[in-house]
């Protein structure tokens, strides 16, 4: 498996000081968030200096009842071919649910879900992930996620449920230890169980992030620095592989590059620390020891893994698909909670979703907080508690300004106006003409509408 070395988080917000940034080897760009046939010149920078880039889908819906979108697989694989990346990545999540498969209307979360760890869930991923790599020019590696909610009648562990599907699959493993934190925290399962229950051969690389913790729940806010707990969790990791990469992953809130810089420091001596760990508990012998590059997982005892049993795809995908949509729906949709959910986890997720809505749409119509001012993140909470996102982010920002304006809204009449514009600069199939003559026309035609 290809070493990448040290890694960061490519974002634009700061791209100038990653290109600075020493001893970064590599890094990773949010598929999405790139243009294939207009790069970013400072990705275009580091790839001509020899720093790899790897896409990093959060869209695809691995986890999800559906089959992948063959769309979104094409436009994955060309962002592969156009960053000239040697491996490709996504989530073991869900993202939308309903559809015709339960004959409701399609949800989309807008955020990475949990998959339940059933058998059920297990077939449909495995069946998922082949479809994905058949499509893909490169390898793929699924990630473990976040989570703030466990299902109900779970049948395995997330090692178990992991080394299954890298077994079933060939498929390369995403950990980030960041997540296995999250869900100690959350979900009261032990990092240490889990990390010895993986298949660490198949590991492709490492993340890690810093979260936030709130009346006892743990956020996964990428926005935080990372805690001592995480760097733990990446010590005992090293301590039994030597992972081919580790990155550190910040989505807001960014510090300054120093801040950053230290961050990675203290990510190399956690990896250190485990490797000195692995070192002084091998039992000295006339034969070579192992070194950290070669340690794997042969002399640790593969976790009992409960039998498979034949399942129909089609049956699988049906109930995989009615879970999902009535866990979505208790969460955007403010319909009943399914039975088996801890009502409360399940309140903070739906509030969780809510915010982060907010402020993605802020971040991918910004005109929307300046032209609402303080009213803005009000205005958005009270449109997405009885409008669930249904076309992702950008038809989000439409249908919330184009709600709005039904409802007689804004109060101020001059932000009326200007949100009117610009909701129809951008409903329509092309941007409205700016010539004088259509612009007069427009404005007589206003004033006549008001007599």
């Amino acid at each position: 498996m290809e070493r990448l070395g040290t890694g960061i988080g490519w974002r634009p917000e700061i791209a100038d000081a990653v290109e600075r940034m020493p001893g970064i080897d590599w890094v990773e760009a949010v598929a999405e968030n790139v243009c294939p046939g207009h790069l970013p010149d400072s990705l275009i920078r580091l790839r001509e200096r020899g720093v790899t880039v790897i896409p990093h889908g959060v869209s695809l819906g691995l986890g999800g009842a559906d089959r992948p979108d063959e769309g979104r697989l094409t436009a994955l694989a060309e962002r592969v071919e156009a960053l000239g990346a040697p491996l490709v990545t996504e989530h073991i999540a869900f993202v939308r649910a309903g559809g015709p498969l339960t004959a409701s209307p399609l949800l989309e979360a807008g955020h990475l879900l949990p998959v339940p760890r059933t058998r059920d869930a297990l077939d449909v991923l495995c069946e998922n992930i082949r479809i994905a790599q058949d499509a893909l020019p490169v390898p793929l590696a699924v990630e473990n996620i976040a989570a703030l909610l466990a299902w109900p009648g779970e049948e395995m562990t997330e090692g178990q449920f992991l080394y299954e599907l890298a077994d079933r699959t060939g498929v390369r493993l995403l950990i980030d230890v960041a997540n296995l934190h999250t869900n100690h925290v959350n979900r009261g399962e032990d990092p240490a169980k889990a990390l010895a229950e993986l298949p660490v051969e198949a590991i492709a690389y490492v993340h890690v992030a810093g979260g936030v913790e709130r009346d006892g729940v743990w956020h996964d806010t990428h926005a935080h620095p990372v805690p001592a707990s995480v760097l733990a969790i990446l010590t005992d990791l090293a301590s039994r592989v030597s992972p081919p990469g580790v990155l550190l992953e910040r989505d807001d809130n960014f510090p300054e590059p120093a801040v950053l810089e230290r961050e990675l420091e203290a990510i190399q001596g956690a990896l250190t620390k485990g490797w000195a760990r692995s070192a002084a508990s091998r039992v000295p012998s006339r034969e070579a020891a192992p070194t950290p590059e070669t340690t794997t997982a042969s002399a640790r005892p593969t976790p009992p893994i409960p039998p498979a049993a034949p399942q129909s795809s089609d049956c699988s995908r049906q109930r995989l698909s009615l879970a999902q949509t009535a866990l979505l729906s208790a969460l955007v949709a403010g319909t009943p909670v399914p039975d088996g959910f801890d009502r409360m986890r399940l309140g903070v997720q739906a509030r969780a979703l809510g915010v982060k809505r907010a402020d993605v749409v802020a971040k991918v119509a910004p005109e929307l907080p300046l032209i609402l001012g303080e009213s803005y993140r009000s205005a958005f909470l009270a449109y997405a508690h009885s409008h669930p996102m249904t076309g992702g982010y950008r038809r989000d920002a439409l249908d919330f300004a184009g709600q709005l304006l039904l409802s007689g809204g804004p109060e101020d009449a001059g932000a009326r106006q200007e949100l009117r514009e610009w909701w129809l600069e951008r409903s329509g199939p092309a941007p409205r003409s700016t010539r004088p003559a259509v612009r007069l026309a427009r404005a007589t035609r206003r004033v006549l509408l008001r007599r």
